[in-house]
């Protein structure tokens, strides 16, 4: 009798706490979801925990697929909420608002929003997670490596990896007809920003061993382990903090801050002094690290510059390398774009004695429209994060934007609106004459940000862009072939827009003696 009450007991006990486990764990994970019904801000449905991107969240959709279904959601709201994981955003639809938020009213909304521990992170240190005073400062100090005047000192180095990337094709293309081009292109971009940031000759193209370009793959794929560290930190900033864990592989992080401690310490033993963004680095640490005199209020480590040199890698090689593989496949798949294209190349560098230098490439009208087209189709970069450091009240409207709030510029979407660009589906460069440009509102082409966090490298990308656009138009003709995909299928897991199976291309050389 007695055993039989204290079997009841336990089976009463285990379903009671069973229960209350269930009821306390969907409290959690609903617990922020009526803040947008109560500011009756027009949202989306969450599901329980994760909110309004489950097929992203789990790599099985990508992240432009999933911002654009909110956005199209509601087409005639200038704001809209939804809720990634736990945490409630605001989506910014209004290409006005969005304007005076990045620019005028930049002040109340400084900072990315990313809270990561520096102990288990690097990348923490890096301008892209740094907030407040010390974005600011940091900034402030790597700013003259990327102006005019210094890319024109780095023009040659550029010039010598685009020269590389020809040599390699004309061989390539004498061995076959189909060329995956993607990877190709990765090998050009981690060559050009491994000489202009680190300094180092790699050799990306004949090198199939290349340490740099393994490690520098291996930052830029994303993983499960990378999507599981996502969530976690979505549902708690201090739960990757409290497990150790940080998103990239410990391993190769380790790579590029021992790789990039050499560069200093043979520059400073031999007094080597180039003009590139490894040298401004190397200031920086002196005002910053060594002596920090201009910012005592602020300290810095050399973690910081570290960190900033890895983060100069990631901008500065896998963004070139799609943008240039998603153009080549448009202009094969667009024979007339491409034919126009190679005329005005070839009448530019008449115009400017022959040679691809730094008047040519300014005068390069076209080639700057081909090439907005492009980041327009195939969007680089799908969001623009922000948060809002102190409360600001939205014009024109009773929303009052809290401290700490999570925002989301849609930038994918904007490219992809008819509204803005009629027929998103066409390639068409005209788009980007200074007629079309003139009738499209501030705030709708953001394909580098916009405002002083507007992309640091924005000027060596194009650059890189437009030498390696010259090249290979110059002397090849693009056409499709067997493999070459039609639509392109997109990679479903990560942040940015990469072709799935790559990109395939036949390049025949073209006789300009």
């Amino acid at each position: 009798m007695i055993s039989i009450i204290l079997h009841y007991l336990f089976d009463y006990f285990t379903l009671v706490s069973t229960s209350v486990t269930v009821l306390l764990l969907y409290y959690f994970s609903t617990s922020t979801y009526d803040k947008w019904q109560k500011a009756k801000v027009p949202h989306m449905k969450p599901v329980p925990l994760f909110g309004n991107l489950v097929k992203s969240l789990l790599g099985l959709e990508n992240q432009a697929v999933a911002f654009d279904r909110i956005y199209k959601q509601f087409p005639d709201k200038k704001i809209c909420g939804f809720y990634q994981m736990r945490t409630p955003y605001l989506m910014i639809r209004d290409p006005e608002l969005i304007n005076s938020m990045l620019i005028k009213d930049f002040a109340y909304f400084t900072d990315h929003g990313f809270y990561l521990d520096p102990s288990i992170n690097l990348m923490s240190n890096s301008l892209f997670f740094m907030n407040g005073q010390r974005w600011k400062i940091m900034r402030q100090k790597l700013s003259p490596g990327f102006t005019s005047g210094k890319l024109k000192l780095m023009y040659d180095q550029v010039k010598a990896c685009s020269k590389e990337l020809l040599i390699y094709l004309n061989k390539k293309s004498n061995m076959t007809d189909e060329i995956e081009i993607h990877d190709l292109l990765g090998k050009y971009a981690t060559d050009v920003i491994g000489t202009c940031a680190f300094g180092l000759k790699l050799g990306s193209m004949t090198d199939e061993d290349s340490e740099f370009r393994k490690n520098g793959r291996q930052l830029f794929k994303t993983t499960y382990r990378q999507l599981i560290v996502v969530m976690l930190g979505m549902i708690s900033p201090k739960i990757p903090n409290m497990l150790q864990i940080q998103q990239f592989l410990p391993e190769v992080i380790e790579f590029f801050n021992l790789t990039f401690k050499e560069v200093i310490t043979y520059r400073e033993s031999n007094d080597v002094k180039r003009n590139d963004v490894a040298q401004t680095l190397m200031q920086a640490r002196k005002e910053l690290v060594l002596n920090n005199d201009s910012s005592p209020e602020e300290k810095f480590t050399e973690m910081d510059i570290i960190a900033n040199a890895i983060l100069l890698f990631i901008a500065g090689a896998e963004p070139v390398s799609d943008t240039l593989a998603f153009c080549f496949y448009e202009l094969a798949l667009n024979k007339p774009i491409q034919d126009k294209l190679r005329q005005h190349i070839f009448e530019t560098r008449e115009k400017h004695g022959g040679e691809f230098n730094h008047n040519y490439l300014a005068d390069l009208h076209y080639a700057d429209m081909v090439l907005l087209e492009t980041m327009r189709k195939h969007s680089g970069v799908i969001v623009l994060f922000r948060e809002a450091t102190k409360a600001y009240q939205v014009p024109d409207q009773s929303l009052v934007i809290e401290k700490g709030q999570k925002i989301i510029i849609p930038i994918y979407s904007f490219h992809q609106d008819p509204k803005y660009y009629p027929n998103p589906d066409v390639f068409d460069p005209e788009r980007f004459s200074p007629e079309e440009k003139s009738k499209r509102p501030n705030g709708t082409e953001l394909f580098f940000g916009d405002g002083p966090r507007f992309c640091i490298g924005k000027r060596l990308a194009e650059l890189e862009l437009k030498l390696g656009l010259s090249e290979i138009i110059s002397n090849f003709e693009l056409l499709p072939c067997s493999k070459t995909e039609n639509p392109i299928q997109i990679l479903a897991k990560g942040m940015a827009v990469k072709p799935k199976n790559g990109i395939w291309l036949t390049l025949k050389p073209i006789n300009t003696s």
